[in-house]
């Protein structure tokens, strides 16, 4: 299958465009007549009148000619810009030159006075562009705002996002609010005016100004804050009885994925951190034209890599889960992404059904796709389930990983990429063991493959499937209580566009055998979460809701780590990314072990365990105690 986004043109657009040429039309007779009243204060002699009709003809077609050929007549009035209007000046100035030419070698000698030409190109610019200017301004709803009955509204951001807003909001009927004022972070800004809306205060004057001109909504421009800066926003708006909510980033509403309605705040919006800087260009040489996989493809992670990817034009994406109706959707969300996306690129879509423990199926689409790059991103993650079921763990999680990272080296791909997580450092779950015994395997193989091998790990991510936050939000819809395990445990968070925008950016930077560990910021109380998630909802934690502490599960820590005592982190050329240098794996060590391991897989839970231990020397059950690690290099 293949994404395209051409369309032929219509009837209706040659109606439009033949529109636009009338109008032109329009348009320069007048702006040439105006130019005669000027200079010869009005048609009054007999001579003036007939020097008009005489030369009217000729200077209005010349003219029309060169507009044309400079595409005026295609760009009316609903994207109206600076950039239009300079291109308008741009095509004046060419038609006087034309018509000063076409007079000088085809015309009697002063047929077109020289003064009528300069007046009429200034009247041409004024008139033409005046006029666009005008009915933008009716289309845009710019007038309608004072006198509009709908609902006044505060916007805060104001920068090229707000701007952006602004416009959205005005040029969508749907969208009945009436913008009369900008609020931003920086004082700097107060008193300017952003598409006529006055910029009236700063952040910590919102609620107080809103009370004062009768606002009840404010609007945040997506991106505008940061989440301390929304959540201290929203504190004061509960107190005066004022409304925050939530607009959509212009790239948002761009990839067509978002509407201009207002939402209101999410959780994601309390955690949120300033954006993340990818090296765009160099990811563009990295996957442009490239075959890339993607295990797990049906997953929270593992679909918004997939969705980011496509953004860079590969040759082909390869998806594969055994998901059949996690699958389905990703194909039906990627086809839309791409007839919505307003570029033409051909990337063929391979969305396949496989389960990556299974040798022989992945061996064939390995040799029928031949992938350069691969993200490897399939793997259970429940940690209290993967207690009662370690020897599925260590198929799902170990296997698995060497199943496709051998398949990687032997058909030819140029890099793997490993999604590990911070469970794997000092793991007390199995779960977590088991990601490091995969982060071993994937680290040896830089001795034996030109491949690029590289693991990245990183926390929580927010409202994945499963996730805390889904657990809270079900738990508030039924009345509570809500569960936590302990009050004094944190967690790492990182939205899944971030986290995945960054696992790509590793990729790239990460040399082989490194594991590559994300800033993940500072840790969140889960406690702090589930308060905060009460609160969003219109409740009050004790009034409406209980916060009912359960204990501990099976496998859980208090507090995640990012690094290992013998691991040290080093930075790279990316401020969000460091590099985990660890002890050298041994490779034959770690293949004896997965080995050994393996024929454990149907035995007791407990010969599992103590394998694992073997393995991961700082791996420490709940209750049980350290058993002697597998041998490492120097």
């Amino acid at each position: 299958m293949q994404f395209s986004t051409g369309r032929p043109a219509t009837p209706a657009s040659l109606g439009k465009s033949l529109l636009g040429v009338a109008a032109l039309v329009v348009g320069l007779v007048a702006s040439y007549l105006c130019a005669f009243h000027l200079r010869f204060d009005g048609l009054n002699q007999g001579e003036v009148l007939r020097w008009f009709w005489t030369t009217l003809p000729y200077v209005v077609a010349i003219k029309l000619l060169v507009f044309v050929a400079f595409g005026i007549h295609r760009s009316w009035t609903r994207f109206l810009s600076f950039y239009d209007l300079l291109v308008l000046v741009e095509a004046s100035t060419a038609a006087l030159a034309a018509v000063v030419i076409f007079d000088r070698f085809f015309l009697p000698p002063r047929m077109v006075p020289r003064g009528i030409l300069l007046i009429d190109w200034g009247n041409t610019v004024l008139i033409l562009g005046g006029v666009r200017a005008i009915v933008r301004a009716i289309r845009d709803r710019t007038w309608q705002n004072f006198f509009s009955n709908d609902p006044p509204v505060f916007i805060v951001g104001a920068d090229e996002a707000g701007e952006d807003l602004l416009r959205a909001i005005n040029r969508h009927s749907s969208c009945r609010y009436r913008v009369v004022g900008f609020i931003d972070r920086q004082a700097g800004r107060v008193g300017t005016r952003i598409g006529g809306v006055p910029v009236i205060g700063t952040v910590e004057q919102a609620c107080e100004l809103a009370q004062k001109l009768g606002v009840k909504d404010v609007f945040l421009a997506g991106g505008s804050l940061s989440g301390r800066e929304i959540r201290r926003l929203m504190e004061e708006a509960r107190e005066t009885g004022i409304h925050v909510q939530v607009l959509p980033s212009y790239e948002q509403l761009l990839s067509g994925r978002v509407s201009v309605q207002p939402r209101p705040i999410a959780i994601t919006d309390l955690l949120r951190r300033d954006p993340v800087a990818l090296e765009w260009e160099n990811l563009r040489h990295w996957l442009e034209d490239r075959v890339l996989m993607v295990t797990g493809s049906a997953g929270s992670i593992g679909s918004e890599i997939a969705r980011q990817l496509v953004r860079f034009h590969p040759k082909c994406l390869v998806l594969v889960d055994r998901s059949e109706t996690g699958q389905f959707f990703l194909e039906r969300e990627l086809k839309h992404l791409a007839s919505t996306s307003g570029s033409v690129h051909r990337t063929q879509l391979a969305v396949l059904l496989a389960d990556v423990l299974d040798c022989r199926r992945m061996d064939n689409l390995f040799a029928r796709y031949r992938p350069d790059v691969v993200f490897h991103a399939a793997a259970y993650k429940h940690v209290p389930l993967l207690e009662a079921h370690p020897g599925e763990a260590v198929k799902n999680i170990i296997l698995a990983t060497r199943n496709v990272a051998d398949l990687a080296h032997q058909h030819g791909a140029e890099s793997f990429v490993m999604i590990s997580t911070d469970k794997a450092v000092n793991p007390t779950s199995v779960m977590g063991a088991c990601k490091r015994v995969a982060e071993m395997y994937v680290q040896s193989m830089r001795e034996v493959s030109p491949c690029r091998f590289v693991t990245v790990r990183f926390g929580n991510v927010l409202d994945s499937a499963g996730s805390v936050v889904q657990i809270f939000r079900q738990q508030i819809a039924e009345g509570g209580p809500v569960t936590i395990t302990d009050p004094r445990m944190e967690r790492f968070f990182m939205t899944i566009p971030e986290a995945a925008g960054l696992v790509i950016q590793a990729g790239i930077i990460g040399e082989s055998g490194q594991i590559m560990v994300l800033d993940m910021g500072e840790p969140v109380r889960i406690v702090d979460l589930a308060v905060d998630m009460i609160r969003l909802s219109g409740l009050e934690v004790g009034r409406d809701i209980e916060i009912e502490v359960v204990g501990l599960r099976p496998g859980e820590k208090l507090f995640e780590e990012l690094q290992a005592a013998d691991e040290k982190t080093i930075p790279t050329r990316h401020e969000k990314i460091r590099v985990a240098v660890s002890p050298r794996v041994n490779r034959e060590a770690i293949l004896r072990a997965i080995d050994r391991l393996s024929r454990f897989l149907e035995a007791d839970d407990r010969q599992i365990i103590a394998e694992l231990q073997r393995i991961v020397p700082n791996y420490c059950p709940q209750g049980q105690p350290e058993i002697p690690a597998v041998r490492r290099a120097a």
